[in-house]
């Protein structure tokens, strides 16, 4: 596999914002390519006055020119050729001075990059994310305004606010230190007071306790609980003396918090006396309150999508788009093309010269990855229209086999083009991945997507009696109603991957 290659197929799988990072380091490193800051209307990487790129795909019942995703037409004299090449040639050959011209070079650069191999024996691929970055004082708007403060620093600024001893502070930094992300300790009060008592004199366990009732006391509310019927305590304590049902809560997170998280109301009413209107005025008020206080504070890095793709219906048309704003459209720097000659073995003219050869592959390249990306999302787009329709109901099964075989490329292939790789459409914004799932047989002998099957599952239980949730069993009936045939175990895996909890968590007084 050569580097070119390589570096095709390397770009053909990074994000879009790694795809952005590796424009910006080419374009720091190579002087032979600069970007086209007024790029109008196209863009995806490279100039479209070199290479224009018809970056819209519209699909209808007649589309018969799917493999197509690059409309190229002649380069004109004063620009570069970006279409794909296949092997560098040695530019050196000729014995004639003078600058090499643009049809010379084209004709030393094939018109076909051959991305698509199966290359997971040959090549290893570099991890996805982005290295680390690097210290820099014109770091981005993100890193030096957004806030970093974990619990631990917010904790520890309460404290150094709080007045107390120097003994009492000793034994305040071990409870800091045994509070968990969650906000919880992970230690019983016990356990600090044996873990102090061999660097502290004469520590006794109610002077444990005392700090720790003080460190209870820090925001946010709950922190530093041995346990959830505390931290539920700890918040109803600071809630206004009037609140409706306060001291009813207090007596079910005291002594009933077992009964509450079995959903057994009826021995909750027996026990507490209350009636059901009351109880579930009570359990409102419990649900309000945070198991995991930790969780309010800390160092959430927010993860931005960008969509390559854009889907949209156009006269009854989907049509498909590449994201014009992903990647700054680049070219051949025409002034230092010029300088090179050709049979001039000077270094200088040897940096250009293979300069201006790198930098054509990168063009090519990137050209290269845009043909696939919008080849493959073409071929799920028209694969699934239903969905865009109609939304996960109508996903059809589909998996990288049935693409690859319409695109006519290898399956890892579009693993790669597909991962990290995201389409706008009128349902949302999804990854490339999302559309492919597996499929379960209907009783008419077709096929329904696991997707949809979720996605029934889902619309099922959001419009279930809270009083009498569904159970697995009962969703599996209700599905082979439908002709849909799923085991109830089945049901249970997928009712887990979408987070829904048993019949028995869901069950709610109404």
């Amino acid at each position: 596999m050569t580097p070119q290659l390589q570096q095709a197929i390397r770009l053909l799988q990074l994000s879009t914002l790694d795809l952005q990072q590796e424009i910006q380091e080419a374009l720091d490193s190579n002087p032979m390519l600069e970007a086209v800051e007024d790029y109008g209307d196209g863009g995806n990487g490279a100039d479209t006055s070199e290479a224009p790129l018809d970056s819209q795909h519209p699909l209808n019942e007649s589309s018969a020119n799917q493999d197509s995703a690059i409309n190229e037409t002649n380069p004109g004299q004063d620009t570069v050729d970006t279409s794909a090449p296949d092997t560098p040639q040695d530019t050196s050959a000729s014995d004639s001075e003078g600058p090499v011209t643009d049809s010379e070079w084209n004709d030393e650069i094939p018109s076909d990059l051959p991305v698509d191999t199966s290359w997971d024996e040959v090549y290893q691929s570099a991890p996805s994310g982005s290295g680390p970055a690097t210290e820099m004082e014109d770091s981005d708007f993100e890193s030096r305004r957004g806030s970093t403060e974990s619990l631990d620093d917010h904790l520890l600024w309460q404290l150094n606010l709080t007045p107390m001893s120097d003994r009492d502070r000793i034994i305040a930094l071990a409870i800091l230190d045994a509070v968990e992300p969650s906000g919880m300790l992970a230690l019983r009060a016990e356990e600090i007071f044996e873990g102090l008592m061999e660097s502290l004199e004469e520590l006794e366990q109610e002077e444990v306790n005392a700090v720790l009732h003080r460190v209870q006391q820090f925001d946010p509310p709950g922190i530093a609980s041995q346990d959830l019927s505390e931290c539920l305590m700890i918040q109803l304590r600071q809630l206004p003396a009037d609140t409706p049902q306060l001291e009813a809560a207090k007596l079910v997170v005291n002594d009933y918090l077992a009964l509450l998280g079995s959903r057994d109301y009826k021995q909750l009413m027996r026990r507490t006396k209350l009636k059901e209107p009351e109880l579930k005025d009570v359990v409102q008020l419990i649900q309000s309150l945070n198991p995991r206080p930790g969780e309010q504070i800390g160092t959430d890095e927010t993860e931005y999508v960008v969509p390559d793709v854009f889907v949209s219906k156009r006269e009854d048309r989907w049509v498909v788009e590449l994201n014009p704003d992903i990647a700054p459209r680049l070219r051949i720097n025409a002034d230092y093309a010029s300088l090179v000659k050709r049979a001039d073995s000077s270094n200088d003219n040897t940096f250009l010269r293979d300069n201006l050869q790198e930098a054509r592959w990168f063009l090519k390249s990137l050209q290269s990855r845009n043909e696939t990306l919008l080849k493959v999302a073409s071929c799920i787009v028209e694969k699934q229209r239903g969905f865009l329709e109609y939304g996960a109901e109508a996903m059809k099964p589909l998996v990288l086999h049935d693409v690859a075989e319409e695109v006519s490329m290898h399956e890892s292939t579009i693993s790669r083009v597909t991962t990290q790789k995201f389409m706008h459409t009128p349902q949302g914004i999804f990854e490339l991945k999302y559309f492919f799932s597996s499929h379960v047989s209907t009783d008419s002998g077709g096929e329904c997507s696991s997707t949809a099957i979720r996605a029934i599952i889902k619309k099922l239980i959001a419009a279930e009696n809270t009083k009498k949730p569904l159970s697995d069993s009962k969703i599996t009936n209700l599905l082979a109603e439908q002709g849909i045939k799923v085991a109830r175990r089945t049901i249970a895996k997928y009712r887990e991957s979408l987070g829904i909890p048993p019949s028995n968590e869901r069950k709610r007084l109404v």
